[in-house]
């Protein structure tokens, strides 16, 4: 897209992911000893800088901190954030991914994508890719809320004909005759 038609300004928020690692309890430990998982979508800070650092690191946890994450509001989107905030607890959407490990070192989780639309969360989903959520502060609701209410014009329900009034048809899609006098079999009498 040139410079000339790029929007001017879209509404957007700077956050960071926490990642954890953690051991796996149970019977699913047989399998797999530690697993990842999204820790917290937190507001992005200039003190975090712009790569990559693990935060802690023991034995049983790890936490690993990936800043300046830019999420952004598109007009074209408004139903996706009108579905999340208007949801039981709305959320930060991180899809994640394993990172090939380097000799010497553990494959990471990282995150490819943070998002605050349902429609997001649903492609990502289709697409096979590991998919999260963070509960989104108060703030943060009430500002994707403001935009949603702006941008979002739900379509009308349309009245659906009842079924009784729709013609019949035959598996082939021809029309169909009911008639609802009582056939009699045999001769007369």
């Amino acid at each position: 897209m040139s410079e000339a038609l790029a929007p001017l300004h879209r509404p957007r928020i700077r956050v960071a992911v926490i990642m954890r690692r953690e051991p796996v309890q149970g019977p699913m430990a047989r399998w797999q000893s530690w697993r990842w998982t999204v820790d917290e979508v937190v507001p992005h800070e200039p003190g975090f800088g712009a790569e990559p650092r693990c935060l802690r690191e023991s034995g049983q946890h790890t936490l690993w901190l990936y800043p300046d994450w830019t999420v952004e509001l598109f007009t074209d989107d408004a139903e996706g954030y009108w579905l999340n905030v208007t949801s039981p607890t709305p959320a930060f959407f991180v899809m994640w991914r394993m990172s090939e490990p380097e000799e010497g070192a553990q494959a990471l989780a990282r995150p490819q994508a943070v998002s605050l639309s349902y429609h997001d969360a649903g492609r990502w989903l289709d697409a096979q890719e590991t998919v999260e959520t963070s509960p989104a502060p108060q703030h943060v609701v009430e500002w994707v809320r403001a935009f949603a209410e702006q941008h979002f014009v739900p379509e009308p329900k349309r009245r659906q004909r009842p079924q009784s009034f729709q013609r019949l048809t035959d598996r082939f899609g021809q029309p169909v005759s009911v008639s609802t006098e009582i056939k009699r079999k045999g001769g007369p009498a």
